[in-house]
């Protein structure tokens, strides 16, 4: 019996490998990513990198693409066939990016460093599991960040509030310090799942897109795959995104009194498709936002590397420098 062979695209700090044999299954077609060990891994210079890189998408998908959110957002809030307003829709937008610029830059700058160290411990085949935990341990050191910024988008969505700092000094003072984290489990309980699935189906797709290509994808196809795993994703948590956007825009109203309690109550009274409203705006917003969050992010990523020099490359010139200190 042949020996399997192996096609390999080292790619940054990674390594794309699929099995080419015509053994059966497992080894028939076998996929998996890795941190080559001949490419060290800089856990600062990854942070850096995805701080930036992160920063930068997050913002000009969020600028981009804001008005589909206030759109979904007041579909999600409309009790019944309520006419929705369509007047405002950059509503909050200022106070928005404030936030969204240092989450998404915690969240990639987590994301990126943590997946590489996972990829580096964990078998070849479990490289979905490293992306999976990753996008999970990133959303929730960003959301510290994501879920006051959430708050005050969705609130001056809707209209409670004129400007970010009356949203928030007005929340503080009737609800408490709290109030900017109302809803929290709920977004947790979407987020979480939303970041590592997002990530996941994103380099995956990446990973068998590159290797069925022998190359490096050019910026459309980058943003083609971003719109795909964006789409897709947002799609399987809308119910969980409406919950949270129930929750998040109560106020000191408490109409509901948790997660499961909102779930049942939407069901209830407005009936179980009541839990996809806005799923038509979510799945374009998202779609279109992975598509330019992910074009964005690794243009950058790409562009960062090539300014910042890796570690090796900064102790070689030290090398040089003080040889030639040396002879002078």
């Amino acid at each position: 019996m042949d020996a399997p062979t192996f096609q390999k695209i080292s790619l940054d700090a990674l390594e794309y490998k699929r099995c080419n044999s015509t053994m059966e299954p497992p080894c028939r077609f076998f996929a998996s990513v890795n941190a080559a060990e001949n490419k060290p891994f800089y856990f600062l210079q990854a942070v850096y990198e995805g701080m930036i890189a992160g920063g930068a998408a997050g913002v000009i998908a969020e600028a981009v693409l804001y008005p589909i959110d206030t759109i979904k957002t007041r579909l999600q809030v409309a009790h019944g066939g309520g006419k929705i307003i369509l007047e405002g829709l950059y509503s909050g937008l200022a106070g928005n990016l404030a936030g969204v610029l240092p989450a998404s830059a915690i969240f990639v700058g987590v994301y990126e460093p943590t997946k590489q160290k996972l990829l580096k411990s964990l078998p070849e085949n479990l490289s979905a599991l490293a992306q999976l935990t990753a996008g999970v341990i990133g959303g929730a050191a960003s959301s510290l960040v994501r879920v006051p910024t959430e708050v005050v988008k969705q609130r001056m969505q809707t209209g409670q509030f004129a400007s970010a700092p009356d949203a928030v000094r007005l929340i503080v003072s009737k609800e408490g310090f709290k109030g900017l984290y109302a809803g929290y489990g709920s977004f947790l309980l979407r987020d979480l799942p939303f970041d590592a699935i997002q990530f996941c189906i994103y380099e995956q797709m990446l990973m068998g897109y590159k290797l069925l290509a022998k190359r490096d994808l050019k910026d459309a196809e980058i943003a083609i795959v971003g719109a795909f795993a964006g789409a897709i994703t947002g799609a399987m948590t809308t119910p969980l995104d409406v919950v949270k956007t129930r929750l998040m825009v109560q106020g000191s109203a408490n109409q509901y009194k948790g997660i499961f309690d909102c779930a049942r109550t939407i069901a209830k009274e407005e009936g179980t498709h009541a839990l996809l409203k806005g799923v038509g705006p979510r799945v374009l917003w998202i779609g279109v936002g992975g598509a330019i969050f992910f074009g964005v992010l690794e243009k950058t990523k790409a562009n960062s590397r090539s300014k910042v020099p890796r570690a090796k490359d900064v102790s070689k010139t030290k090398l040089l420098l003080i040889s030639r200190l040396k002879h002078s």
